[in-house]
């Protein structure tokens, strides 16, 4: 059985979920990788055989996406290209993860794609929404990567086609400490905001794991890196918590290393304020904004915020045995 793996290149949460993907599928099928989009901070050491620019966005500085860099990176025509010239018409089956190039052109020539994501889990409606839906923002979720089956990934079972969160073997395997400093991702924030609030609670260390540095600095009780993925987890997996974005993966490694999170979801990112509302209904913290309140928000998160308990089985295995064998009857 011949499978294409798409996997949406933005973000590292895509990327980190194929890490543990991939080791199967090459069990089980004769498999060719795609991967579409830039901006991830962790590598797949897996040949890739198609590499496509896709659609990427651009991190800002203010809280949000730089749509300016973000339109300027963007190039439909070859998007388009694209969708017209990968050969999906070669494989017996493409297993997507949002990844929208190759999902349109099997849209087109009606190959069978089942979509692994999290993105995914949007396509019922027993998924946590905030309370006032972004319409175009729903179309999006539901249409950027067409599918003709699912499986999704979200922090609970809300649905009979939704899983839990497939954790990276290194991260189960991590040695759990508590050293007492705060692991900080917050790509949408320049590292100015962020060392402006964090060094207003002088008896706490932060780790920030900065998009916008290329070395290592320390400004009094506040050390920032840039983002690699080692570093990062060994910083998460001895911290006191996390404070980290309205994303997904990050969260869920951090609740499943006992590890308390404070979500803030990034502006005008419903997906984001949809997955910091599924997480406040678990027990966990979620701040809407950074503001002049913000560090007040972050000195009552340390003393009185709690991880979420959770088991997060490793489920992985027998979802991919699960699609090959439906398709390879």
């Amino acid at each position: 059985m011949k499978v294409l793996y798409a996997i949406q290149g933005t973000g590292n949460g895509h990327i980190s979920r194929a890490r543990e993907v991939i080791p199967y599928l090459k069990q089980y099928c004769d498999l060719d990788i795609l991967i579409s989009g830039t901006q991830a901070d962790v590598q797949l050491p897996y040949d890739i055989k198609y590499k496509l620019k896709g659609v990427s966005f651009t991190f800002g500085k203010q809280g949000g996406i730089d749509m300016g860099n973000s339109i300027k990176n963007l190039h439909p025509i070859k998007f388009i290209k694209d969708i017209f010239e990968i050969p999906v018409k070669d494989y017996d089956l493409v297993i997507n993860d949002y990844e929208p190039i190759s999902a349109w052109a099997c849209k087109m020539h009606e190959i069978n794609c089942v979509a692994i994501s999290h993105q995914a889990a949007f396509l019922s409606e027993l998924t946590p929404r905030v309370k006032k839906r972004d319409k175009f923002a729903e179309k999006v979720l539901k249409n950027y990567a067409p599918c003709t089956d699912k499986i999704g990934f979200h922090f609970a079972k809300y649905d009979s086609f939704i899983h839990t969160p497939v954790i990276r073997s290194e991260v189960r395997q991590m040695e759990i400490t508590n050293k007492g400093h705060i692991s900080v991702y917050l790509p949408a924030y320049a590292d100015e905001i962020l060392i402006q609030h964090f060094t207003k609670i002088k008896d706490v260390k932060f780790e920030v794991f900065s998009k916008h540095t290329k070395q290592a600095y320390t400004n009094k009780n506040i050390i920032v890196k840039p983002v690699l993925n080692t570093d990062f987890i060994n910083s998460l997996a001895s911290s006191n918590g996390l404070i980290t974005n309205g994303g997904f993966e990050s969260p869920a490694e951090a609740s499943f290393l006992s590890k308390k999170v404070m979500c803030i979801p990034m502006d005008n990112q419903y997906e984001q304020k949809c997955n910091a509302k599924a997480f406040k209904l678990l027990g966990g913290t979620r701040v809407k904004k950074i503001d002049d309140t913000f560090y007040s928000k972050v000195e009552n998160w340390l003393d009185n915020g709690k991880a979420i308990e959770v088991n997060y089985k490793d489920e992985t295995k027998d979802i991919i045995e699960s699609i090959i064998g439906n398709y390879s009857k």
